[in-house]
């Protein structure tokens, strides 16, 4: 959840990822300064949460049902990764209005990988992904439709 600024925003945006998923956000800092937004290099400005394994899954299936089981082709990159909005956190199944929180919009980045794929992020002896091991964005639609039952439009 991006707020753009920090404070009662972000403490706000905090509480309500820790509504979605019981686990703890981490503050996100801005890259660069922007004077017309009052914004300053390094000011946490939004929440993320990084969510791996069968608890990944779990809350995808959730996440995708308050979607309708819908995602559009445009959401696929090159690299097979995808990523959606929610544009109200109280769509999301299990989550209940908070008057104190209010409504807010989140967005889903969600990174598919194959083993092998840290060779590419590793410290030592750094190397490239082959063509033939890269996950196209083919793939990853057979995959999102076959794993979660989404329609790829």
């Amino acid at each position: 959840m991006g707020v753009g600024k920090s404070g009662e925003p972000l403490e706000t945006a905090r509480k309500g990822l820790e509504q979605i998923i019981d686990k703890k956000p981490n503050l996100r800092n801005a890259n660069k300064a922007l004077r017309d937004w009052g914004v300053r290099k390094g000011e946490p400005i939004g929440v993320a949460v990084t969510v791996r394994g069968t608890r990944a899954n779990e809350l995808l299936k959730k996440l995708l049902i308050s979607k309708d089981h819908k995602i559009s082709s445009r959401s696929f990159d090159s690299t097979g990764n995808f990523s959606f909005s929610i544009k109200e956190h109280i769509d999301i199944e299990g989550v209940k209005y908070d008057p104190k929180i209010g409504i807010l919009a989140l967005d889903i980045a969600v990174r598919l990988s194959r083993p092998g794929f840290n060779i590419n992020v590793r410290r030592q002896h750094k190397a490239t992904i082959g063509k033939h091991h890269k996950i196209t964005p083919d793939e990853a639609k057979d995959f999102v439709t076959k794993e979660f039952g989404v329609s790829v439009s």
